[in-house]
């Protein structure tokens, strides 16, 4: 196989090009762009000009995209031998946006009639088109138009200038002896009573290019597991092949290391060799990556939707992906972005647009032990962002939509259905689809996928056809308070599945806002950080509706620094309580996707690191949320929670709660000791109700008084209130808002730190240990590590972040750093109250 994927050039079409020319050997390429493929024409174009300044808003507003109204081609060369000429020779694409028409060697294979739609994957045999030595292929993109189902990102961000057009997934050659194998599936069944055997089956499907019928055998190993089957195909026939334990017993497996998520297990995975063989040579094989676990969902009894791994309830923690605006996503960002995942605690990612420009994400999933939710995107369901008139089941309406939709949905099943990883199938987002096309999904996933649930839709629907999907979408999508995620009982609160939602904007750092706007737009707020808002036309596309919150809670701010700190305050304990609520409210909470991961384009909304890859401080309330075990305040109940997500009973644990005024002074000191089952919450304190601001401080420690988790609060006396008749799918307005304006005339703090660097062969391992000397709080210290040339570190993993520390209190904090570092290092502190610190960093 060769994966055409260097040596590419882009030009754009237009009078003067014509595939006939530009696929000869012949054809004169000076003054074409080099390229790459899996890209967009806009990817291309970025990597080999300025980067960044195209994402400024004002560039990007006033670029001219009529460039893009014409087709573009890429084009590229391969080279076979003779030996390859006395095969069949196969050109096939993963994915092309939008349209295209496929040109080799001066004849054309194909035109964009027949190669059109960004999901379909397409197969030629171009055995005819094809020569002994260079091989010139040339591809004309043209890109989707109104109406088109293709790539999209709804109101996410604007759309793409080119609006993806290219060849976005991978291009390869194959050669064939006689007999292709493809489509290999391994389906796993787990006896989730013991956990101690499984069956496999396994399926492959055998394509007979030549003109005689063929004997062979059908083979298949992993371990010390294999069997092997007698197939005859007749010449042209394509047949599908299926073994199981009921024909070979040792597909039956004893004692398997199944596949778990994050949280629950390791994700073990098997590699396997499917194969099919004439007269001992192997003709065409398919090495499978494979994880051996079960997927079932369950209505609890609530009527809530909720999904168990291997016979285990799993609480969904997810949030929502999207690739770069170009799909300039890389392995090497997607793996970062999978171990920021990790790192948070969460164990799921929600993928609405099947994205990912190889399965290199999904690869990664399985690796990592995530979970994923693939489905499509809403962008097909809304007159403006498809441009077609669209009803209750979104713009698909007629057969046409419906058969380009079922090829979508087969050809990326086929494309993705071995990955452990993917546990569920949305064929739509806030609509269902048509009973006429709902009726084809069904006999489509009963045909080529059984090994997973599916849902008409990711919102709370009935089909007459399929029942509930027992899932909400509901939002909120823009700012509520903590209290909302506990007392919210009809919309988005902790109840159920929310399969999208969050509290709205989340500010980046400093560093990521001096890159994002123009010079002089950072202070005081202006039109200029609207652009970096949401696409919306109804909401989330000014960032005063944020300010004011800001300015409620916590009072007017006089400066850009100040601005920063109190709207991270604000993000911080809006995230924070989200997830721990459908800990809290297990088992009537069955699942949440914060909406959403990351951005697509520098952005002020809806992302847990932001478009550079720098955590926000939702990153870290996200990650002091789903500690395994934590200590949870219930601002509904106004208790104290204790949460295992881990599968285990755990004994011999303290909690410990402090409560100090705003002045710092300590009013309540309780400890209780407890045990907690696995997989439980629990409630631990209550506490009473305050007249003035209080912190809350809780620790949990285990009979040896070594911290397993610590949270801390800060608790306002007036109570929050909503406006819920008002509530709309945005979000539900509020009346009164916490109000911590007293804490700006709070003590100056001062802390003191020691810190060390220890390299390790592959990272550099910081410890740092914070030292409060007053008896003041201590509120919301920042800590960046920093190369001797000031620059901040980044990727890094600190175990905890933006954190706050009691009256002569002492907090630890471990940061892993990418690589080994040799430069000197030191570490900023910088906190709402505290002084600024600059500790250089001794290595050893």
């Amino acid at each position: 196989m060769m994966v055409l994927s260097s040596y590419w050039k882009i030009h754009s079409g237009g009078k003067g090009f014509a595939g006939d020319e530009i696929s000869l050997k012949e054809f004169v390429d000076a003054g074409w762009i080099d390229a790459y493929v899996p890209s967009t024409v806009m990817g291309v174009l970025t990597e080999n000009n300025d980067n960044e300044s195209i994402l400024d808003a004002e560039n990007y507003s006033s670029f001219d995209k009529s460039v893009f109204d014409i087709g573009w081609w890429y084009r590229t060369s391969f080279i076979l031998s003779e030996s390859d000429l006395l095969k069949t020779v196969l050109l096939n694409f993963d994915g092309i946006s939008y349209y295209a028409n496929i040109w080799l060697n001066g004849k054309q294979v194909a035109t964009s009639k027949y190669v059109f739609g960004s999901f379909k994957r397409f197969s030629f045999d171009i055995s005819e088109y094809v020569n002994v030595g260079e091989n010139i292929l040339a591809v004309e993109v043209i890109r989707q138009k109104e109406g088109d189902f293709g790539l999209g990102f709804a109101d996410w961000n604007p759309r793409p200038l080119d609006e993806n057009m290219g060849i976005w997934r991978d291009v390869r050659i194959e050669t064939v002896r006689r007999v292709y194998l493809k489509n290999s599936f391994i389906q796993t069944k787990v006896n989730t009573k013991t956990l101690n055997d499984a069956s496999l089956a396994v399926s492959a499907e055998l394509e007979n290019f030549s003109k005689q019928p063929v004997s062979g055998i059908f083979k298949f190993n992993f371990e010390n597991v294999g069997f092997e089957m007698p197939v005859n195909i007749d010449p042209g026939e394509t047949v599908e092949v299926l073994a199981d334990s009921s024909q070979f017993k040792q597909l039956h497996i004893k004692n398997p290391k199944l596949w778990w998520c994050a949280g629950l297990g390791e994700p073990n995975l098997y590699s396997a060799e499917i194969s099919f063989e004439i007269n001992g040579e192997i003709e065409s094989q398919e090495n499978i990556r494979f994880g051996i676990r079960q997927i079932d969902s369950y209505f609890n009894a609530q009527g809530h939707r909720g999904f168990r791994l291997n016979g285990k309830d799993v609480l969904i923690k997810g949030a929502g992906w999207t690739d770069d605006i170009f799909l300039r996503d890389t392995p090497h960002t997607n793996e970062l972005q999978v171990q920021y995942v990790k790192d948070m605690g969460l164990n799921t990612i929600r993928f609405e647009n099947i994205w990912g420009t190889s399965q290199n994400i999904y690869d990664l999933c399985d690796e990592y032990g995530l979970l994923a939710m693939v489905g499509w995107s809403c962008q097909w369901e809304w007159d403006y962002y498809l441009g077609k008139k669209c009803d209750d089941y979104g713009g698909a309406s007629e057969k046409a939509d419906y058969d380009l939709l079922i090829a979508y949905q087969h050809d990326q099943i086929k494309w993705l259905r071995n990955h452990p990883s993917i546990f569920c199938w949305v064929v739509g987002s806030d609509m269902l689809p048509r009973p006429e096309l709902e009726k084809r999904y069904v006999g489509l996933f009963n045909e080529i996928d059984q090994t997973r649930p599916w849902l008409g839709a990711a919102s709370w629907r009935e089909s007459e056809l399929t029942g509930p999907t027992g899932v909400k979408m509901y939002g909120p999508y823009e700012y509520v308070g903590p209290s909302y995620w506990y007392i919210d009982k009809k919309f988005g609160g902790a109840f159920g599945f929310n399969t999208e939602t969050g509290p709205g904007t989340q500010i980046p750092v400093k560093e990521s806002l001096e890159r994002m706007l123009p010079p002089g737009k950072l202070w005081p707020l202006n039109p200029a950080w609207d652009k970096h808002c949401t696409a919306s036309a109804d909401a989330m596309n000014k960032i005063n509706y944020f300010s004011e919150i800001v300015t409620k809670m916590w009072g007017k701010p006089k400066s850009f620094d100040d601005f920063l700190v109190k709207s991270h305050l604000v993000n911080y304990e809006a995230i924070r309580p989200m997830f721990e609520a459908f800990r809290v409210n297990r088992p009537n909470a069955t699942g949440i996707i914060q909406w959403m991961l990351n951005s697509a384009w520098p952005s002020l909304y809806w992302q847990l690191y932001d478009y550079y890859l720098v955590p926000t401080p939702a990153y870290y309330a996200t990650k002091k949320a789903l500690e395994p075990i934590q200590l949870i305040y219930d601002y509904g109940k106004k208790a104290v929670y204790i949460s295992n997500e881990t599968p285990h009973k755990v004994d011999g644990l303290s909690a410990v709660l402090t409560v100090y005024s705003e002045s710092s002074e300590e009013i309540i000191s309780k400890e209780f000791e407890l045990s907690v089952d696995g997989s439980v919450s629990k409630k631990v304190f209550d506490l009473p109700e305050f007249d003035q601001i209080v912190f809350v401080d809780l620790h949990l420690v285990d009979k040896n008084r070594k911290k397993i988790a610590d949270n801390f609060y800060w608790l306002s006396p007036n109570q929050e209130e909503y406006d819920w008749e008002a509530t709309y799918w945005a979000h539900t307005p509020m009346k009164q808002y916490f109000n911590y304006k007293k804490l700006n005339a709070l003590g100056k703090a001062k802390l003191k730190a020691r810190a060390n660097a220890k390299k390790t062969k592959t990272n550099t391992e910081v410890t740092i240990t914070l030292n409060n000397e007053t008896n003041v709080i201590s509120l919301f210290n920042q800590l960046k590590v920093h190369s001797g040339d000031q620059k901040w570190i980044i990727p890094s993993f600190y175990s905890d972040n933006y954190l706050s520390i009691a009256p002569y209190g002492e907090k630890t904090v471990h940061i892993l750093l990418d690589g080994v570092i040799s430069e000197s290092l030191f570490i900023e502190v910088s906190g709402f109250n505290s002084n600024e610190l600059k500790v250089n960093l001794s290595h050893r």
